[in-house]
Order: C-alpha cells, then structure tokens, then sequence
C-alpha cells in the first residue's frame, strides 16, 4: 500500500500524527479499540469500571504475549503510562488528568486520575502499550526526541501485542510487517487473511498511481483528487469514500511581539482580532475545493467536525468569502497597507496546491504571504514546537471532542498535557477552564453543552481558521476487501486479498 507520507518513527509515543499512527497501531495496542463503526470494543482490557470517581480500574486480557514472546500484564500498562507522560513525548495529551497508574493484580491495573473522567476510555485508542522489559533491554525508557532529531532502538525497531509485527522499517523507503501468528485476536470472524504488509511512501502523485495501475501497490490511501474521477472508470480498480472526521485549518504566531521575517517591526498583526478575521473573509474556500480538491470536499466554518459528540452541525456554515470586507478590516487594524508574513505548508501536492491559492487570495487584499514548502520531517516539528509565523496544518481527532480540544486550543503546557498541537500559542484562560471542565464532567448533557460553547468561543476568538474536510477516497485492486475509518486509518486485520 502507498501513500504520500513515511510514518517518521516506530516509537509509538514520540509522534501523534495520522501518518504514524496509521502504521505503528497495527503493531502496538492500547487497552480499547475501535470496531468497524468506531464505536469502543475491548482490545488489551477486557473490561472497565470506576472502582471510585478518580480511578478507573482495567481488567486485562489473559495470556496475551509480546512479539519478543514475553507476556503482557498490568505491569507494562503502568509502564506505558509513564513513559507516555514524559516528554518529549507527544501522546500525553490523550492522558491529560491521569496522574499514574498502579498495579492491583497482573491483570488488574488501575488509571489514577486528579479529578474524575467519566469518559476516559474514549481517549485511549492510539496511546500504545509497550513492554518494560524490552525498553530497559534497549534504552528506550524514554520517548525519542523527535523534533530533536534523536536516534534510538525504537524508532527503528518495535515489539507489541499487536495483530502484525515488524520486519524492517527504511525511513523514506518502505515499512515491512508481517502477521503475528500469536496474536489473540488471530480467531476474530472479522479479521483478514494479510500475511505480509508493505507500506510504500511514494510523495509523488503520478508514480503512486503508476505503481497501482501496474499491480505493483494494491492500494493508495491518498489519490489525488484531480484523477478520482478517472479512476471510478478504471475496471480494474475500486474506491472507498467516506467523510473526513479531521480537517485542514491556518494557525498563527499569537505569542511573538514581532512576525519572524515580516516588514512590520515591532507588531504581531496577528494578535489583533480584526486581522485575523480578515485572513478569514479574505480566503474564497469555496474555489480551493471545486480546483483544488476537484470537489471532493467540504468548506466549513467548524473547528470540529459535527461527526464529533457535541460539535453543533450549526457551526458549518463559513464567515462570507468577502475581500473588500477584509481590506476594510485590516485598514481599521492599522495596516492599510497591509504586511508580509511567511506561510508554511507541507510539500504533499494537494496541500501545496491548496496554500499557494490562499496565498494569492491573501496578496490580494494586501496579505503579502510567501509559500514556504517543507518535507515532512523538517515540517512536523515547526507545528509541535509552535515555531512558524503563520501555518497550514490538519488534525484527525477521535470521536471524542475533549482531546483535540486539549490539544489544540488549550494553552500549551510546560509538560506533555495541554496544547500539544496549538501551533500558535493561543491561550485564553476562560477557553483553558472550559477544556478541563469539559474533561471532568459526568453528565453527558451537560458536557455536550459545554464543548458547544467552548466551540463558540473559539469561533468568536478565531485563534485558528477552518478551512475544509477532505472526502476521503481509497484506491484499490479489486482483489482488496477492507473496512474504511472516517479517521483515514486502514485496519489491516481486516483487509482480505483474493
């Protein structure tokens, strides 16, 4: 299978990017999953309880081995849950509130919360369990630093639970798994019949396609859009398509006195509202999904998609492409004239494509925004390290809306917890209170009104600006069964070759 995008690193809490986790979750596991239609199942715990309001208590699966052949007990899961918590980490915002975890029997573990959590396990998917024996065995205690640029056994190397195993992973070349024979769910009715796994980071469009028209790649998560069409007439192929969960969005520097290469000194024009929303009325994105994506999307004024519980579908609808009214508004700002700032984006073709029409837009009313395309690796840090002026970037949330929340426009914390991904150093303290209110409520009613109105707010602050969800399409063999997440992760235990 082929896509634009190599995973970075096997260490499953280095990163939480879609890219990676698609590829190292078919490896490691967490104590829940997900079933075809994203709704929670047991995966390494069987079951779940609150013993008392800030516990959470995991009655874990018996007999369940690591590809090293070591078992797996509650003792692994205290240890993942360290490690997870510790930086440079970027998976600790799924654990926001969970102060440890202790062993109560081994297979018996218990999640120590600060507060209570009435939907904890919501949040587990994708937070991976690695064993203690195996890190100490290889150093890797610690997550890699990995806008450090650090080097360690894990992120070439990986030992799970999971359904498939690791042959080799070439950065940049190919990922190799092969199915886990030991595995414990290898009796599911579901599952597939995959023997072996190769995912082939190919960035260029036309190559990607080339490979699958030549049976040499079966599947291309990522066509580009201007060939969908095309493939539907392709008898030997078949697509899936479903709506994204995620979406693209631009974030701002909100923290610096000054814009980093801007010709205005000693401003942030971004710390003003009026600009911002001038950013937003002046981009038509509308025209970037009929040219760019060929249709095959949705612009939105949301800043969660209303698949998420408690993001009202209200909240779609998009502030008036208007770029006399932006002009206007910058005018009142102070910058008449406008200013220049450097946009940074992603160098995968489709979202280039989608940043060099924003900044024309942008130019227009006086916005004089530069492209600057990087590769993934030198990309990915500037979002988790907030270190650009003004950037295009997309998030894949979980169903549940408390953790892209969290990490997106909660004020970023001093440790792994809060703000992961809040590229631009927003922060409000009245929006922080609501996030981790909205972390402990029990009453789902309650709860559900309360992310509406953090929602609200962030509409009103406009510290990021919606831009579009995707329509996901898969390309495929016809030979290829499989089940399509709106998260844009394929589940290979289920994927059948005929």
């Amino acid at each position: 299978m082929a896509t634009g995008f190599d995973p970075q690193s096997m260490d499953p809490h280095a990163l939480a990017l879609l890219y990676h986790s698609r590829v190292v979750y078919q490896i490691y596991e967490s104590l829940v999953g997900r079933d075809a239609n994203m709704k929670l199942e047991p995966a390494l715990a069987l079951s779940w309880s609150q013993p008392n309001p800030t516990t959470w208590r995991f009655k874990l699966r018996p007999d369940v081995k690591f590809h090293d052949g070591t078992p797996f007990t509650a003792d692994d899961v205290v240890f993942s849950v360290e490690r997870a918590l510790t930086p440079p980490s970027q998976r600790g915002f799924q654990l926001q509130g969970v102060t440890g975890a202790k062993v109560v029997d081994p297979l018996t573990v218990d999640l120590l919360l600060s507060a209570p959590d009435a939907v904890l396990p919501e949040k587990l998917q994708y937070w991976c369990i690695m064993s203690r024996a195996w890190a100490q065995k290889h150093g890797v205690e610690k997550p890699q630093d990995f806008n450090g640029k650090q080097e360690t056994f894990a992120v070439r190397n990986a030992n799970g639970t999971g359904p498939f195993r690791l042959d080799r992973y070439e950065p940049d070349v190919k990922v190799v798994l092969k199915a886990n024979p030991q595995w414990w769910g290898r009796g599911d009715k579901r599952n597939g019949n995959l023997d072996e796994v190769s995912f082939v980071p190919i960035r260029s469009d036309a190559t990607r396609l080339a490979a699958l028209a030549s049976g040499e790649i079966d599947l291309v998560l990522d066509p580009p859009f201007q060939d969908i069409e095309r493939l539907k007439r392709d008898d030997r192929l078949k697509l899936a398509q479903t709506v994204d969960i995620g979406q693209q969005y631009l974030t701002f520097d909100q923290a610096s006195d000054e814009l980093e290469g801007s010709d205005v000194k000693g401003r942030n024009p971004f710390k003003d509202l009026r600009v911002r929303r001038a950013v937003y009325q002046a981009l038509n994105v509308d025209l970037i999904v009929a040219k760019v994506l060929r249709g095959q999307g949705h612009s939105t004024g949301a800043f969660l998609s209303p698949l998420l519980d408690g993001s009202p579908p209200e909240l779609d609808k998009r502030l008036p492409y208007d770029p006399a009214k932006a002009r206007a508004l910058l005018a009142e700002a102070g910058y008449p004239n406008g200013f220049s700032v450097t946009l940074d984006c992603v160098n995968i073709a489709y979202r280039e494509n989608a940043c060099q029409a924003a900044t024309a837009m942008l130019t227009q009313v006086g916005i004089r925004a530069t492209l600057r395309s990087s590769p993934t690796n030198q990309f990915f840090p500037k979002l988790s390290q907030a270190s650009a002026s003004f950037i295009e970037f997309g998030f894949t949330p979980q169903p549940d809306a408390w953790s892209t929340l969290n990490a997106l426009f909660h004020s970023k914390g001093a440790g792994t917890g809060t703000g992961t991904f809040n590229a631009g150093r927003y922060s409000n303290p009245k929006l922080d209170t609501l996030i981790d209110n909205i972390r402990t409520e029990p009453d789902l009613t309650r709860r559900r009104a309360q992310i509406g109105v953090a929602l609200r707010l962030i509409g009103d602050d406009l510290p990021f600006i919606p831009l579009y969800r995707r329509t996901l399409t898969w390309a495929m063999a016809k030979k290829v069964s499989l089940v399509q997440w709106a998260n844009d992760t394929v589940e290979l235990r289920w994927v059948s070759v005929k």
